[in-house]
Order: structure tokens, then sequence, then C-alpha cells
């Protein structure tokens, strides 16, 4: 059976003055129907880009999409026309982004963002998308719905927001929603109520969900597969209980080792990763990673590791010496401590 969506190579550049900012390089990977896929990575490693570029949402100039395939439901979402992809986005793929506030019209109020996609894709009368919107909000956990339909954006708290955000994805009962940080700049209780309003969202609705974060405690959570992205490549995919037991990439390691614990598991101080990320305007040959990593060696300045299958089935780590990072990790015994369970609990 064919994967929901299945992405090949996607490859973003953003064309300034400085330069060529290489922002996706040719990453893949691919969503089943009713998955979460995380895609997690620090600040600049691509991760919004690459659902942007999907979306056909990349600003065009200065960005570009120069290679790739997007296939979902068999036809190539980057050769579709400006019409269907419009049709496409919101009904069958949406988008909740990060920044609530920005993202929604101050001066229109919530009812009004909320009706618009009902009666664009699914033709609805506007009794019949008002009706629609009171469900909505009321499916998202915001008390007198009916009322709040007719305030603005700023009379809502962030978390209130974002959770009009949520209600405005699955107003055309989409297939995949694509949850861009949505709880970035929430506080940490608002966060889980975001991220148990998902969780629920998903189980009852059985939409695919694609969740970019920098969170690793989250995506320990919520996801089923795991992608780790750096400087625009992808490298390490797993599955998210096999990444955090046994991740076999350097840059997976210091990701995991950077994370604040409060089981016995964690007895050490953090363990931060050294450098800064590279420039993505001129980005060396070899593993983007390289100076910042401490199993370097010569092979990794000269030619840059492909994504590879590892012992373990749908595990692939794009690291030369990723068998070696495994053993090393077994031999400290840092790695049976059941990290997934931790974060779970």
């Amino acid at each position: 059976m064919s994967p929901l969506l299945e992405v090949k190579n996607l490859t973003t550049r953003f064309h300034t003055r400085e330069g060529v900012v290489h922002a996706v390089n040719g990453i893949s990977y691919e969503l089943e129907e009713g998955e979460t896929l995380g895609i997690v990575g620090e600040s600049g490693s691509g991760k919004s880009v690459s659902v942007l570029s999907l979306m056909r949402l990349i600003p065009e100039p200065p960005g570009r999409i120069e290679e790739g395939q997007v296939i979902f439901e068999g036809r190539d979402l980057l050769q579709a026309s400006k019409e269907e992809i419009r049709h496409i986005r919101g009904n069958n793929i949406a988008m909740v982004f990060q920044d609530p506030m920005t993202s929604l019209n101050p001066v229109l109020t919530i009812g009004r963002h909320l009706r618009e996609p009902l009666q664009l894709h699914l033709g609805m009368s506007e009794t019949e998308a008002r009706a629609r919107s009171v469900e909505l909000l009321e499916l998202v956990g915001i008390p007198g719905a009916e009322e709040r339909l007719d305030d603005f954006p700023h009379q809502f708290s962030g978390g209130m927001r974002q959770r009009v955000m949520i209600a405005m994805g699955l107003a055309c009962n989409p297939q995949i929603l694509i949850a861009d940080e949505p709880t970035t700049g929430l506080d940490v209780t608002i966060e889980a109520q975001i991220t148990e309003l998902v969780e629920r969202l998903q189980e009852e609705l059985g939409m695919a969900v694609i969740w970019i974060t920098h969170d690793l405690a989250v995506v320990a959570r919520l996801a089923d597969r795991v992608a780790v992205m750096y400087a625009g490549h992808i490298m390490e995919k797993a599955e998210v209980e096999q990444l955090y037991e046994d991740p076999r990439h350097p840059y997976t390691l210091g990701l995991l080792g950077s994370i604040p614990r409060l089981d016995e598991a964690r007895k050490e101080w953090l363990t931060p990763i050294a450098g800064l990320p590279p420039d993505l305007t001129d980005i060396p040959p070899g593993c983007p990673f390289r100076p910042r990593c401490p199993y370097a060696i010569q092979k990794c300045d000269e030619e840059r590791p492909p994504l590879i299958e590892t012992h373990t089935l749908d595990h692939q780590s794009a690291c030369w010496r990723w068998e070696e990072v495994q053993r090393d990790l077994k031999e400290a015994g840092e790695v049976a401590e059941a990290s997934s369970d931790a974060y779970r609990e």
C-alpha cells in the first residue's frame, strides 16, 4: 500500500544578496495514514522551510524549490497548478503555524477566520459555516463558543489563539495536519494542553500529523517516527522508541544529551553540543556536522555520508561511524535507561 505522503529529494534554495542559502538539501521521507511524524532539530535546520515547501508556501523570489517530488494521492504537488494547490491547502493538507498572533488577521473576527475555509472549500452557506465554526471551537475546548465567534484575536490568550489555529486547520477534515512548532512561546501548562488536544483529535479524526519542533520531549510523547534535521539534511530517521533508546548519529546523541531530565537516569551535567551550526550560504563538502562532531575523521571532510539503513529495520543514519557511536554508547551504559519511557510519563 502506498504511503499517504511521499517526499522525495526535496531541495529548496533562497537566492539572496549575501549568496544562495541552502535551506533544504535533498530530504526524503514518507507519511502513512494516521501516523505522526516528528521532525526535530535546532533553529535554522530547515524544519519549517521543508514543510512550507511541500505546501508551496515559499515566497518566490527569493525562494525556489529546485528539485524533488511531493507525492500526495498519486500526484506531485510541486507540479500542480496554483488553483489545484489552493484547493489542497486547508482542504486535504492543513497547517498550524507557530505564532498564532501573527497568523491571525487582527482586524477579522474569529468567526470570519473559521467561516472562510468552510465556504471556500466546502461551499457552505454563511449560516452553515457559522454553525460548523461553533462546533469547531467546542471541539478544541473553547468555552462559550457561540459568543466568542464575534471576538477578535487580541481578546484571546496565547493558548486560546493556538486552539483557534487548530480549529481552522481541522475545519475541512484534512487528511494531514502539519503543526509547525505550535507550542512555541506558550508556558509549559498550556503546551501540555495543546499537545494533549492534538493527540486526542488525531485519535478521534484519524488524520496523519507532521509535528515540527525542537523539543524532543514533546516528540517522544506524540510521534510514531522521527526525522532529525541539521543544516537542511536529514541526519537520522527511526521509530521514536528506537531513536531515544539507541541513537545512531552523533548529532542525535548531542540533542538527547542536552535535554533536562527529572528522573534518575539523569545524574550528570547536561552536555551541550560544541560550536555553532554552519553558514547555509557556504556549506563545505562532506558532512555538515563535521566541525562539531567528536567522531569526525578525514572521510567526513571529503564526502557527505548518505542516509543508510543500519542493522535495525527502518532505522537510518547519515554517519560513516554510526556503528562506533552505537558501540560506545552501549559500552558506557548510557543507552539502556528507558529513555522514551521517562519522557512519556
